[in-house]
């Protein structure tokens, strides 16, 4: 793959790949951030690419990887000050869900970002995570009733 087509790739997937970042992250600077490195990384690992057509797979995985350093060092830093960060995706933002999402375990919470989120479908989801599809069936399966069962609650508050 040439530098021409992986631009063109990744511009057709920056969309996707911020909303997931953000969605991780939740602060848009940060998920910019992220997007960025991974987008740098995977132009400097394109060689190591061994089969293009899991090229959006692989530069998932690279984001994923991001996000995960930049959870890791807000985890060392976490008694510093952090300002609340006011923009980002539209109709994610204001919904109970957001918060939900949140307090899902790590593994759960990344099947349902990538699956509904991202809109990755549950192979894309698997090799991104790199984890079986039936692994991914079933996070996704529980993830879904914890978020019923958080979700059902507050209505009834």
């Amino acid at each position: 793959m040439d530098q021409e087509t992986f631009a063109a790739r990744v511009q057709a997937l920056r969309g996707r790949l911020y909303r997931t970042a953000y969605l991780y992250l939740g602060r848009e600077a940060d998920a910019l951030e992220a997007v960025d490195e991974a987008v740098y990384q995977a132009l400097r690992a394109l060689k190591k690419l061994r089969q293009p057509a899991f090229f959006d797979t692989w530069l998932t995985r690279i984001l994923l990887n991001e996000c995960h350093k930049e959870l890791r060092r807000r985890k060392r830093f976490s008694g510093e000050e952090t300002f609340p960060d006011t923009a980002g995706p539209d109709a994610y933002d204001g919904l109970p869900l957001k918060d939900a999402v949140r307090r899902l375990p790590e593994d759960l919470r990344s099947v349902i970002i990538l699956r509904f989120f991202a809109g990755l479908s549950r192979a894309e989801t698997a090799a991104a995570l790199e984890v079986p599809q039936g692994t991914v069936a079933t996070r996704q399966r529980r993830a879904l009733q914890l978020l019923r069962l958080e979700l059902g609650e507050e209505e009834s508050v």
